[in-house]
């Protein structure tokens, strides 16, 4: 066994932590006994920071100082006789939601890195060696260090109405450092524990459901919030008893451990080199933990875990993550720049201009979010016919998957009304357009509904790149008119751009604000300058690596060459997505606008009007060009192909030129909103913490205008 295999975690002096517990709100352990119907008597700890469930548990320094010492008296307790089990439940709807990442972010050096991680370890493996069964009772949240107090625990149950159950912190560019990537894989196998600590995370921090969870393996039993709490004491009562019998359907055996444990690392790594590249540390450092849990001790386990934690919190992707994880939590929840929210106008009927893909989208997040009746419209009855069909049946969907019951789905169906009378506009509060991506088309739909709805209502532009301004030109009351950019998918994607012109009244903005509160979005406020923010440097993005390919680079070159980005997706992945028509549009736009700084060429509207562009293998990774791109192609290329290095330090300049503009330009505050539209719109991720601080710690920004967008650069910690 290694030395630091055999860390004595109660020999090591933890004061070194005292310093982060300063302004820490405490989880408290509070403990009151229950007589079990049997006569047991089994110790209940509530964890409980003395707020409401708007501010989870969270375990830090003094948290567990308090914890430890609580574990001390029950295990006197345990000794003496005087108990028989021991539980740990959370106070209503939540268990705990992890460590305290502040307090993380301020550790100083990588020794007190180190010491968080042995510090957990020290007090959550405790629950294992108290004299008596310990029972994790999961009442409801419960993440990262939280599940992880439940993963050191002898026996689990969930409530079945909990808010979500994960391990994310390989989306935060760590690992799970207090348990858990030695003891998930050792409960539920490799697969799953693959599944939950590092897949999940990857898409865009994934959580489980109670039921997810329960049939993954991670909990024993799972019961109905209306009599959880009771439930789960009978449970255990029998547990101690002898009449419950625990089964552990997926912990794994020797045949799992000999051969699909490697196979499924193998697997899981190569899936990762197609997907994120090698840039992003901490899904390796999880995968390698992974695999060495297949053998060794519990104590070998915890050790790389201290390690591989004190490794990853004090390198630059934690740092960058820390910053977005920030921006996430606090800026996107008080957008800079919204007016006060009582200028609202009160949306009681919403109205979509248009019934096609986007706007049925449109209609059914509306509809789920707003309860209010919707109204869709479109130049036949036919094409609303369509888009009712597709609301409706989605519908169905989630109430085939038990997200809506049969009263809510109804309720729903009736709500939503689509005709191609446009009188029907009149009583609407808040109209929105989905329709061609022209100003002229855009400027007669408006200027026609403009006539029906009332002088008080508010009119919405769902447009990608174009003028808002222009749009609403022909308008009478132009101060109506707001720019509300939405991303696809729209029921996912957590951004919307609100576009601000020159005319555009409070009134407007603030309706705005809390409709896109309304439906679950985050957003956040920009002048009308065209593309915006997210579309306006992805068209950086991707005229970059147009330029590229028309140079004479091979499709493969230019894609490997933006894998150290870590964008979700590489650039033809992308235009892929997006279609190559808009993505033609969007180019064009801001070649327009800008001809000295973005690149398009009239070859992307001769590869647009092609079915197929580029091949893709299983995985959506682009391998090639199709035969009919290849012609379109032939001869419209130069010779002079790039290096990988060219092309990645070319786009590097163009975005760090290209953000400096934009807050010259005043389009956002400040480069913290350009950050955060990157995040929430653009999947980029949080390990570089958006691009501004990766721009500067590749140089680029120096390189560009000889200075940095933050001061001090966002580092991580020197060793």
């Amino acid at each position: 066994m290694s030395p630091a295999a055999m860390t004595n975690y109660d020999s090591i002096d933890f004061s070194a932590l005292d310093a982060l517990a300063e302004g820490e709100v405490v989880t408290h352990s509070r403990v009151r006994d229950i007589r079990l119907p049997s006569g047991k008597v089994l110790a209940l700890i509530t964890l409980d920071n003395g707020r409401d469930h708007n501010r989870p548990n969270t375990l830090g320094p003094a948290t567990l100082a308090e914890f430890d010492a609580t574990l001390d008296g029950l295990q006197a307790r345990a000794a003496a006789g005087e108990i028989q089990a021991v539980g740990i439940t959370g106070k209503q709807y939540i268990l705990a939601a992890g460590a305290d990442l502040s307090d993380i972010s301020r550790l100083g050096s990588r020794d007190n890195a180190r010491l968080i991680a042995q510090r957990g370890h020290q007090i959550f493996g405790r629950l294992t060696e108290l004299g008596v069964p310990t029972f994790a009772f999961v009442n409801g949240l419960a993440l990262g260090g939280g599940l992880e107090i439940a993963l050191n625990s002898t026996y689990r149950t969930v409530d079945a109405s909990a808010a979500a159950i994960a391990l994310p912190e390989v989306f935060l560019g760590i690992i799970p450092g207090w348990g858990g990537a030695y003891l998930l894989p050792n409960l539920i196998g490799i697969e799953n524990a693959l599944e939950v600590v590092i897949s999940n995370p990857l898409k865009q921090n994934r959580m489980l459901k109670p039921q997810q969870a329960y049939d993954y393996g991670i909990f024993d039993a799972i019961f109905p919030a209306a009599n959880y709490l009771e439930d789960s004491l009978a449970w255990a009562d029998g547990v101690l008893g002898g009449s419950v019998k625990v089964v552990r359907r997926n912990e794994p055996g020797r045949i799992e451990r000999l051969t699909k444990w490697p196979i499924a690392i193998k697997m899981a790594r190569g899936m990762l080199e197609s997907r994120i590249g090698t840039v992003p540390k901490s899904p390796y450092a999880a995968l390698e933990l992974l695999e060495k849990a297949k053998g060794g001790t519990k104590a070998e386990g915890f050790a790389r875990e201290d390690e591989a934690l004190a490794e990853l919190v004090t390198g630059d992707q934690f740092a960058a993550s820390m910053y977005a994880f920030d921006l996430v939590q606090k800026r996107a929840k008080r957008p800079v720049g919204a007016p006060d929210k009582a200028l609202a106008k009160p949306v009681t009927k919403v109205g979509i201009i248009g019934a096609g893909l986007m706007a049925s989208q449109f209609a059914l997040l509306f509809l789920r979010r707003l309860q209010v009746p919707v109204l869709i419209t479109d130049l036949d009855q036919a094409r609303v016919d369509k888009g009712l069909a597709y609301i409706n049946d989605e519908i169905g969907k989630l109430e085939a998957k038990g997200r809506l019951d049969g009263d809510s789905a109804n309720r729903l169906r009736a709500l939503v009304h689509g005709t191609t009378d446009k009188s029907e506009y009149a009583d609407c509060d808040f109209v929105i357009e989905a329709v061609f991506e022209e100003v002229g088309v855009k400027q007669q739909v408006f200027g026609e509904i403009e006539q029906i709805i009332a002088d008080d209502a508010i009119l919405a532009t769902n447009t990608s790149s174009l003028s808002v301004a222009e749009i609403g030109a022909k308008l009478a009351h132009p101060e109506r008119l707001v720019g509300f950019h939405f991303f696809n998918p729209v029921a996912v994607m957590p951004l919307i751009e609100i576009v601000k012109t020159g005319q555009t009244s409070d009134a407007a903005l603030s309706t705005a604000f809390v409709v896109a509160r309304g439906l679950g979005k985050n957003a956040v406020l920009t002048a009308d300058a065209p593309g915006f923010v997210v579309n306006r440097l992805l068209a950086k993005v991707m005229g970059e690596a147009a330029r590229a390919i028309y140079e004479g680079t091979p499709l493969l070159t230019v894609e490997k060459a933006f894998q150290p980005l870590g964008l979700p997706m590489t650039p033809f992945q992308l235009i892929d997505l997006v279609g190559w028509k808009v993505a033609a549009h969007v180019q064009d736009t801001m070649a327009g606008a800008f001809p000295e700084r973005f690149y398009a060429s009239e070859n992307f509207h001769r590869l647009a009007e092609l079915p197929e562009v580029v091949e893709k293998d299983r995985s959506g990774r682009v391998t090639g060009w199709t035969k009919a791109a290849s012609a379109v192609l032939k001869g419209a290329v130069g010779s002079s192909p790039a290096r990988e290095a060219e092309i990645l330090r070319r786009v590097q300049d163009g975005l760090a030129d290209e953000i400096r503009i934009m807050l010259d330009e005043g389009v956002v505050p400040e480069v913290e909103d350009i950050d955060l539209c990157l995040i929430l719109g653009a999947g980029w991720p949080f390990i570089d913490g958006g691009a501004s601080p990766y721009l500067d710690r590749e140089g680029a920004s120096e390189r560009v205008f000889g200075d940095t967008f933050h001061h001090p650069v966002i580092k991580g910690i020197e060793a």
